[in-house]
């Protein structure tokens, strides 16, 4: 069999769709917080930047495409002054890249303007986005993010209050969100009613409030952890401190279990649970679940790092770094030549021959979604001398697209729903490979609830499959496809 997506065409890799940072902190430079924060979330995405400030009495925005460090300087951060700021960095998933896709999205009520950034992806904004375009509303961008804002722009007009604004937008739309909304005088945090992306709340020193996608955005800016912002709950920061309200009953709770796997930064904190502990839990799990005799475990960097530590701490078998990751590539403008792009990995991976050759390798990875990349790891690796590479991966197989924020669309870009165990063996060209069980993998993740999303392991969706797949008949075929090999 072979998959559909050529090598290169898409990233080969589950990529996160974007990260979200607010302040409201009367006397502080709101702009160079929220900066400082997205540079500490920019692993969520590098497409584009943006920050907006509210100042009393508008919101003032800006953004460009580029990294965090690309796209703000002094100058730019001088020009941004108030009280109140959120900020994006992005990811480019639903509604495609562009200028005009980067956020944060700016919509007006009347004559008070408003900005939001969001993190996640709806899954029914076709009906809506021609209901507002219907009603006369121009829409500049293809983004479920900028049908968010309108939607609350015009759900605002129609109660006279932002806050039953964001509340009819939550009822409205459907999939994942952690939004943030900052007005000339408040910042809006919320999230979709199943809390499928994260978003917690802190504390500065000085009694102003920070929201970030993970910890590690409150870390940089000196911000206490406080707690997550419930799924399905509006919270509002102003001079009259935090305000908390349901607005929309929570659903069945469902955190992204990928967010553990690869997409958090080791040092954030997730429901509770330190990312780095969980993934280091499930090594040690994979290596119960597929041993194997070998002379090195090494992780390839930088998420399958902690794996391997806790893999090789259960197996025994020593530890090693066999491959340098090149830390100062990132989204670049320069192009590569074609030559280069056909060997991208080397750009950011390098082998080391005198640690590797003639050794028999465990070699830990995060997941495996195409399989284009690992086939070039394992082939580097054998070129740098490895006797033998056993790939283990630390999530299950990727076999179902998501819809929630993850740059995956249909099964045929993914191997393993395409290949079985020993197709993918043979195409990747590793002497075993091995994926840690659903089950294993849940049960490395110490969370403060049992509820999470696997859809893209099992099927399971948390919500409707959205009904442009649907009409295709796509998901049934394949459901008995993998119910007849199963």
């Amino acid at each position: 069999m072979s998959i559909s997506v050529m090598p290169g065409e898409r990233p080969d890799r589950l990529e996160e769709a974007c990260a979200v940072f607010g302040v409201f902190a009367p006397g502080e430079d709101v702009a160079r917080l929220t900066c400082f924060g997205l540079q500490a979330l920019q692993h969520r995405g590098q497409e584009s930047a943006g920050i907006a400030v509210g100042d009393g009495e508008t919101v003032m925005v800006y953004k460009d495409l580029g990294l965090v460090t690309q796209v703000f300087n002094e100058n730019a951060l001088s020009a941004l002054r108030g009280n109140v700021a959120v900020g994006h960095c992005r990811y480019a998933t639903a509604g495609g890249g562009g200028w005009e896709c980067s956020q944060p999205h700016i919509s007006a009520i009347d004559d008070v303007l408003i900005a939001l950034a969001h993190n996640g992806t709806l899954v029914n904004t076709g009906a809506v986005r021609a209901r507002l375009v219907g009603d006369g509303i121009d829409l500049r961008s293809n983004t479920d993010s900028e049908v968010a804002a309108k939607v609350i722009g015009q759900e605002t007009k129609r109660t006279h209050h932002l806050r039953d604004g964001i509340r009819s937008m939550m009822q409205i739309l459907e999939g994942a969100y952690a939004m943030v909304v900052a007005t000339p005088v408040s910042l809006y945090a919320f999230r979709d009613p199943n809390g499928i992306r994260p978003l917690c709340i802190g504390k500065l020193a000085n009694g102003g409030w920070v929201v970030a996608s993970e910890t590690c955005g409150l870390d940089i800016v000196g911000a206490e952890y406080v707690r997550d912002v419930e799924p399905g709950e509006i919270v509002r920061f102003s001079a009259d401190g935090m305000h908390s309200e349901q607005g929309v009953p929570a659903g069945k709770r469902a955190s992204c279990i990928f967010e553990y796997v690869y997409f958090a930064r080791p040092d954030s904190v997730l429901d509770g649970q330190g990312v780095y502990q969980s993934r280091r839990d499930m090594g040690r799990i994979l290596a119960q679940e597929a041993p194997v005799e070998a002379d090195l475990v090494m992780g390839v960097p930088d998420s399958g790092l902690p794996a391997a530590s806790g893999y090789a701490a259960e197996s025994g078998i020593p530890y090693a770094d066999g491959i340098v990751k090149n830390r100062y590539v990132g989204r670049s403008f320069i192009q590569p030549t074609q030559a280069m792009r056909q060997n991208a990995i080397r750009i950011k991976l390098n082998p080391l021959p005198s640690v590797i050759a003639g050794k028999r390798l465990i070699v830990i990875d995060d997941s495996i979604v195409r399989g284009n990349t690992s086939k070039k790891l394992v082939a580097m690796l054998k070129e740098a001398g490895a006797a033998e590479v056993h790939l283990r991966i630390v999530s299950p197989e990727v076999m179902w697209p998501c819809f929630y924020g993850i740059d995956t669309d249909t099964q045929d870009q993914l191997i393993a729903a395409n290949m079985t165990n020993e197709q993918m063996c043979e195409f990747i060209g590793c002497d075993s490979l091995a994926f840690i069980s659903l089950q294993g993998l849940h049960s490395a993740i110490h969370a403060n609830h049992p509820g999470f999303c696997d859809a893209c392991f099992s099927g399971d969706y948390v919500t409707d499959i959205p009904a442009p797949l649907q009409e295709k008949g796509f998901f049934e075929k394949n459901r008995r496809k993998f119910s007849s090999i199963s």
